[in-house]
């Protein structure tokens, strides 16, 4: 931030972020396992120096989690926050080969698509050439190559597998529930002021046309109960929407 930015003061070159474990990785077979594979996420995030942290839950590969799911993900936090002993070191890792070694890659190969990223002509410029949508693609089909040809192990998955197909509990989302969210939003409408929401939501779209800062148009027109839902079809009624 300092170098590149030109970042003055020590608030505006700390690096604060959230974390989230690897959705990708859970799998929908012996699914109990993905409760190890989020724990050890978990711990890397914290080792990271994550200010905040989602834990998914276990059952994430089949379906929205249960409640249960979810209590177990937020546990997992707990426990590591509270029991492990991990949070009492700032950089418990320090100075450890191994890691610093990895650390190092990791920002050498970081820069190299920074360079990249600059020689297309920015950021805007990469999402329109596809750099960063081609990236993903890529590397999410060598994932899959590598597992299918079990050149990468995934427990449960293709390796140590079971006969047993056990049917875990899965949410159900029970049909009033979307009944009554419809009338709850029929209700903010009918509520609300529809011209300042309308002036709002006019807002955003000429901000999105534009130069402006979104953020506060945004909040405004949350302020005038424009819904989620308006305020995303404003945006691409400006932007349209992404195709493969």
């Amino acid at each position: 931030m300092k170098e590149r930015f030109g970042a003055k003061s020590a608030e505006t070159m700390k690096l604060r972020f959230h974390a989230q474990t690897g959705g990708a990785t859970l799998t929908a077979q012996q699914i109990d396992n993905n409760v190890v594979r989020v724990t050890l996420q978990a711990l890397a995030a914290v080792f990271g120096g994550c200010q905040s942290l989602h834990t998914n839950s276990r059952d994430e590969a089949l379906a929205l989690p249960t409640e249960d799911s979810a209590t177990l993900a937020l546990r997992t936090q707990q426990i590591i926050a509270f029991e492990s002993g991990v949070t009492e070191t700032v950089d418990p890792f320090g100075g450890s080969y191994a890691v610093e070694a990895l650390t190092d890659r990791l920002e050498s190969e970081a820069q190299k698509i920074i360079r990249t990223i600059d020689e297309l002509g920015g950021a805007v410029r990469a999402i329109e050439q596809k750099f960063y949508q081609g990236r993903i693609s890529e590397s999410a089909y060598r994932y899959q190559r590598a597992i299918e040809e079990k050149e990468k192990t995934i427990v449960g998955l293709n390796a140590f597998e079971t006969e047993a197909r056990p049917q875990p509990e899965l949410l159900r989302i029970d049909e009033s529930a979307a009944a009554r969210q419809i009338e709850r939003l029929q209700s903010v409408r009918s509520g609300r002021s529809a011209p300042e929401a309308a002036s709002a939501l006019d807002a955003v779209g000429k901000a999105a046309a534009g130069t402006d800062n979104l953020m506060p148009h945004i909040l405004r027109a949350v302020e005038a109960y424009a819904t989620v839902g308006e305020i995303s079809d404003t945006l691409r009624g400006v932007w349209g929407e992404y195709a493969e």
